[in-house]
This record gives C-alpha cells, structure tokens and sequence, in this order.
C-alpha cells in the first residue's frame, strides 16, 4: 500500500520538496538581501551625518578664512599700499615750492613755476589713477585668496573626515597659509616702483595736451581717468596685471607653489580680465559722485560746470587717502563686492574648482 502510495504520488512529493526548497533559497537570498539593503541604509545614514559634518566644518573654515582677509590680510595690504605711496609719490615737495613762489614771486622763473606746475599734474594724476588700479587689484587678489584657500580646506577636511582621498594628497598646514596669505604684499614691497613707472609713462601720454586753463568737469575727468587706465593697460602685454601682483611661479612643487600655481591660473583668465575691467570702471563712477560732491567737479556732459585743471590738480592729489582707506570705511572696497558680476565670478570660482 505505501509503494502503491509512493508510485502514485511522487511525483507531487517531488514537486513539493522543490518548492519548499525552492522557497528556502529564496527567504535566504531576501534575508540576505534585507541585511544588505538594511547595512547599506546605515552606510548611508552616516554618510549623510559626516555630508551634513562636513559641510559644517567646511562652512566655518571658509568664514573664518574669509573673517581673516576681511579684518586682517585686506586692511593690513592697504595700510601698506597707502604707506608705499605716500613714500614713493610724495607731492608735498613740489605744493610747497609753489606756495612759496606764489609767497615770492621772485624766487621762481615763469619757465620754473610752469615746470612744477606740470609735475604736479602728472604726478598727482598717476598717484589717483595708480590708488584706483593697485586697490581694485588687490580687492580682488585677495578674495581670490580666499576661494582658493576655502577650496583647500574643504579637501583637507573631507580627507580628515574620511570623505574622499584627494589626488595630491598632500595637506595644508599653517605656514602655507600664512605664506600664501603675506603674497597680497608682494605688489606693494616690490612691484610698485615698476608699477608708478609705467603709470606715469601713461598718465603722461594722456595729460600731454591738456593745459592749466583747460575746464574739467565729471565727465571730463571720468574719460581722462579711464583713458590712463586704458593706456596703461594696453602698453602692457598681456595679463600683465599677474607680475604686479605676484613672484614668477616656483619650481618646486610645494603645496605654497600649487596655492601660487592656482592663483595665477586665475589671474591670468580672460574672465579675471573682464572682472577687472569691470571694477575698475565701477570705482571711477563712485569717485566721479565723491568729487562731485566734495570738491564741487561739474556734472554737466555738454563742458559746462567744470572748474581749470589747475583748480582741480590739488583737489586730485587729495583723493589718494580715500581710495586707500581701511576697508571697513572704504567705499571703494565696498562698490567692488557689491558688483554682481564680481560676486557670480567668486560664487562659481569657489564652487567650480
């Protein structure tokens, strides 16, 4: 009876025990599957918290980055750049022999007093036009710092955290910093003798033509600013704004001399050019409102309301100071930040490097 039974009915014993088989692997492979799926969600949950540690930390590097250039590096290079060229373009030489000839008017020659006269000239338009090019450079050099070093910051804190492995592995430590940040000095200790040099030969070249008795006003001005810029920048090569700014690159292959490499990569960009081109121009239409409204430069387009270049040499010679000021009373430092350009170009260089 049971062999009657087995004959009969094996073949659904079979077919069952492969079933119940069958679902045996099955809950194995699920309950494999689940562990995996359940490791990963946890794999995922902490990568998530060391994202969200990671952003933090990167977040406070950069600020304080950021708080350093903006309390510390920025106002400490215009407090040079303000010393440097008050030492190298010294104009109280020159004022004074032309009060005093004005005092006595025999101990000048009319050849010798006209001689001051266009020293003056040239040299209180080189001291404005050079404040206004070394400060908007140097604006921008250092927020440029800044990306960079907050870029780095984030590989070394990434790495720290065990987010990623970085190619050049090599970290940051504090002396780069602080080396890298001391190169905003570099165009003040040692550029700018070069740098006055050739933007008196500019500055000369534009005021040739123009006489004491010419009438300026705001518009007047603003295009013979712009002019001396213009020169300047076109008898240079190209890019030549980097070689003010910072040494020739390294051979070493330091992590300072990739900070350096970086800086100059983006220094040299045509978009840096433009970004640049742009600043300055900004800063020469809020000194144009200042001299509008200090010294009482006509606004007029059409020539009227001006004042004789030789009325408004000594008023030029005064706006050194004001472009150079501390940032945090700069108004010129401020009208660069605040061009949204400039802050789309700083937005992507931080986030695209």
């Amino acid at each position: 009876m049971n062999r009657d039974f087995w004959r009969r009915h094996k073949r659904k014993v079979y077919v069952s025990l492969g079933l119940c088989g069958g679902g045996y692997l099955l809950y194995k492979f699920y309950d494999a599957y689940s562990k995996r799926i359940s490791e990963l969600e946890r794999q995922l949950a902490d990568e998530q918290e060391n994202d969200e540690l990671l952003k933090a930390q990167m977040q406070m590097h950069f600020e304080n980055i950021q708080r350093i250039a903006n309390t510390m590096t920025l106002p400490h290079a215009m407090l040079y750049l303000s010393s440097r060229v008050s030492e190298e373009l010294d104009l109280l030489h020159l004022t004074e022999r032309l009060i005093k000839g004005k005092g006595q008017p025999n101990s000048l020659t009319p050849s010798e007093k006209l001689e001051l006269w266009d020293r003056l000239k040239i040299l209180s338009f080189t001291r404005m036009v050079l404040s206004i090019w070394a400060m908007t450079a140097i604006s921008l050099y250092i927020r440029i710092q800044v990306n960079i070093l907050g870029r780095h910051l984030y590989i070394d804190t990434a790495q720290d955290l065990g987010g990623f492995q970085p190619k050049d592995g090599e970290p940051m430590d504090r002396s780069d910093e602080q080396l890298f940040l001391a190169s905003a000095d570099f165009l003040s200790s040692q550029r700018i003798p070069t740098l006055i040099s050739n933007m008196q030969a500019a500055t000369t070249e534009v005021l040739r033509g123009k006489q004491l008795r010419d009438i300026f006003n705001s518009s007047v001005l603003d295009e013979t600013i712009m002019h001396i810029l213009n020169t300047f920048m076109s008898n240079e090569r190209h890019h030549h704004w980097v070689d003010y700014l910072m040494p020739e690159a390294g051979s070493r292959v330091t992590k300072l001399d990739q900070l350096m490499g970086e800086t100059r990569a983006v220094l040299s960009s045509s978009e840096f050019g433009n970004i640049l081109e742009m600043s300055l121009k900004k800063v020469v239409e809020g000194l144009m409102e200042d001299m509008t409204l200090q010294f009482g430069v006509g606004v007029g387009g059409d020539g009227s309301l001006g004042v004789p270049l030789a009325k408004l040499i000594p008023r030029v010679a005064q706006i050194s100071p004001l472009l150079l000021e501390e940032p945090s009373r700069n108004k010129f430092t401020h009208i660069i930040q605040n061009i949204p350009q400039v802050e789309l170009f700083f937005t992507l260089l931080y986030t695209n490097m």
